[in-house]
């Protein structure tokens, strides 16, 4: 980024556009631009998988527990619960547990739930690595390109000669440089806050599955401890 380049710019006018800016601010910046669609993208589409109606509704275990009060679902019951949520794939995979194995132990059905649930809890935390990298390395690549700007307004100084040693020009030379790193810090601030969201909403939904399945466990062991013991 040659001083001498930098002239046609100056003074930088209010009505500088983005894209004007982008272009001072030189290739350090593509990787930024990278950064913010792939993290706008991740955004959206964990707002949309992470609802609560898709993870875990309200009334689902209060349902399950109505409608297996004399008996277990049926298979096509069960199926249904599976692919209701996420929670409701956690409940299926115990009553599946006990229906293929009625002798099965409470220990064994514990282990079954806590199975489906880390893997519900893989599935909801899809992406959010990635967006916590693009939320730790924005600001270290805004750093990088403000470093790589000003290593060429430096090394565009001449030894001599009233061109490369203008303070105006060196001035906005460094402001520019700058860019990156302000794009670094507005990529990075709004990824690592819904990191942070991300991150607690998988904790709440983990947590009111850990709750569901406890409540669901005595529940199923009736049907287990009647196959184990029949009356009479």
């Amino acid at each position: 980024m040659p001083v001498d380049s930098l002239a046609p710019h100056l003074p930088l006018q209010p009505t500088t556009t983005l894209f004007s800016i982008i272009q001072a601010a030189g290739w350090p910046i593509w990787p930024l631009i990278l950064c913010s669609v792939v993290a706008l993208a991740l955004i959206i589409e964990r707002l949309f998988h992470l609802r609560r109606s898709l993870v875990a509704p309200p009334r689902l275990v209060d349902e399950v527990i109505g409608v297996m009060r004399q008996q277990l679902p049926s298979a096509e019951v069960t199926t249904k619960l599976d692919a209701n949520s996420v929670l409701g794939s956690v409940l299926a995979a115990g009553i599946r547990a006990v229906a293929a194995d009625p002798r099965i132990t409470e220990d064994e059905l514990r282990q079954a739930f806590e199975n489906a649930g880390r893997r519900a809890v893989h599935g909801l935390e899809r992406y959010l690595n990635t967006l916590g990298t693009i939320a730790t390395a924005a600001p270290l690549l805004g750093l990088l390109g403000t470093v790589v700007g000003m290593i060429e307004i430096f090394g565009s100084q001449a030894p001599s000669g009233s061109g490369g040693s203008n303070p105006q020009l060196l001035a906005h030379g460094i402001s520019i440089a700058l860019y990156n790193t302000a794009f670094g810090l507005i990529v990075a601030i709004p990824s690592l806050m819904f990191y942070r969201y991300f991150r607690g909403r998988v904790d709440e939904f983990q947590l009111g599955m850990e709750i569901a399945a406890v409540q669901l466990l005595p529940q199923l062991m009736r049907f287990a401890v009647r196959s184990h013991h029949p009356a009479g």
